[in-house]
C-alpha cells in the first residue's frame, strides 16, 4: 500500500506540472460534443436520442488521446526501467499509475458531463444515469488502455497503434454505457446494464494491471 500511494502521489504531482496535458483531453471532449449539434441537427428530439452516444464516444476518444503519455515520460527518462527492477510487485505500481491517469482524465470528464448533457437536452434523471455509467466506464477505459500503452511504449508511432489495439476492446463498454442511458431515458429498468458494467469493471480491475505489467516487461526486453 505504501508503494501504491507513493507512485500515485508521484504521478499526480507530475501531471499537475504538465497542466497542458490535463487540459487537452477536456477541451477535445467539450469541442466534440459542442460541434455535434452544429454538424448534424440541433433538433431537441434528435439530440435527446443521440446525446448519450455522443458524450460516450467523445469521452472514449478523449481517453485515447491521453493514453500515450501513461508510460511514455517514464520510458524516456529511464525511470520505467528502475520501476520494473524494484522488488515491489510491478502490477501494484502499474495500478497506481492507472489510478492517477483516471483521476486526471476520467474524473474531469465525469464532472463535465452534466453540462454537456444539458446541451444535449437530457433530463435530470438521464444525466444522473449518464454520470453513473461514466463513473463505471471511464476506469475501464483507463485500465484496458494501459495494456495498449504498455505494449507500444517503446514505439514512435505508439498513439496510432494504441487506437488500433484498444478500440475493439472498448466496444462493449460503449454499447452498455449508451444502452444504459437510453434505457433510462425510455423509463426501462437499467439494473441489468449496471450489473454488466460493474462486472466489466471488476474483470478489468483484476486482470488489466497484471496484463499491463507483463506488456511492459515485454516492451522493455526487446
Amino acid at each position: 500500500m505504501n508503494t501504491f500511494i507513493a507512485v500515485l502521489k508521484r504521478d499526480l504531482t507530475l501531471a499537475y506540472r504538465r497542466r497542458q496535458d490535463l487540459v487537452n483531453p477536456l477541451i477535445f471532449f467539450t469541442i466534440v460534443v459542442s460541434l455535434f449539434p452544429l454538424g448534424v441537427s440541433p433538433e431537441k428530439s434528435f439530440l435527446q436520442e443521440a446525446g448519450a452516444g455522443v458524450v460516450w464516444v467523445a469521452a472514449l476518444l478523449a481517453t485515447l488521446l491521453s493514453l500515450d503519455s501513461l508510460f511514455r515520460s517514464d520510458f524516456e527518462d529511464g525511470s520505467l526501467e528502475q520501476i520494473i527492477l524494484t522488488p515491489q510487485p510491478l502490477f501494484i505500481m502499474v495500478l497506481a499509475k492507472i489510478c492517477a491517469h483516471w483521476l486526471v482524465t476520467g474524473v474531469p470528464l465525469i464532472i463535465l458531463s452534466p453540462m454537456l448533457g444539458v446541451m444535449m437536452h437530457l433530463d435530470f434523471e438521464t444525466i444522473k444515469v449518464l454520470m453513473l455509467t461514466l463513473l463505471l466506464g471511464t476506469p475501464v477505459l483507463s485500465l484496458i488502455g494501459a495494456i495498449g500503452a504498455a505494449l507500444t511504449v517503446g514505439l514512435r508511432v505508439g498513439g496510432v497503434l494504441i487506437s488500433l489495439l484498444i478500440l475493439p476492446l472498448y466496444i462493449p463498454v460503449l454499447i452498455f454505457g449508451t444502452g444504459t442511458v437510453q434505457a433510462a431515458a425510455n423509463l426501462l429498468p437499467i439494473d441489468g446494464y449496471i450489473a454488466l458494467m460493474g462486472a466489466i469493471f471488476a474483470l478489468s480491475l483484476t486482470l488489466s494491471p497484471i496484463a499491463a505489467a507483463a506488456a511492459l516487461k515485454i516492451s522493455l526486453s526487446n
